[in-house]
């Protein structure tokens, strides 16, 4: 029936070779999407930062102004047009356009 030789097994230990593709595949993900993700995020942090009054700006929803006036550390007031201005939060703004020289 059954061969005794093919019904031993050497075990199912959890050795090195059962370790070795999960490690692999968290090195994996590590390097194709957590670090850019990190550095990506690093980047927009540093951004908002050093964002100054006459820097003209876009925000995630798609509104385009000039920073006319920072508020606090949380928020700006943006002017959108002549003599309009709105308060957004510092987060929000995803890409400065120009920025203004700094004052001497």
């Amino acid at each position: 029936m059954v061969n005794p030789a093919f019904a031993q097994t050497g075990g199912a230990g959890f050795g090195l070779a059962n370790i070795l593709p999960l490690v692999l595949i968290f090195v994996i993900m590590y390097f194709l999407l957590i670090r850019p993700q990190q550095k990506k995020a690093k980047a927009h942090r540093e951004m908002v930062a050093n964002l100054r009054r006459g820097d003209q700006i876009v925000t995630q929803g798609g509104v385009i102004g000039k920073i006319a006036k920072v508020k606090d550390d949380n928020e700006v007031e943006v002017e959108i047009a002549e003599n309009i201005r709105i308060r957004v939060v510092r987060s929000t703004i995803s890409q400065v356009v120009s920025k203004t020289e700094p004052a001497s």
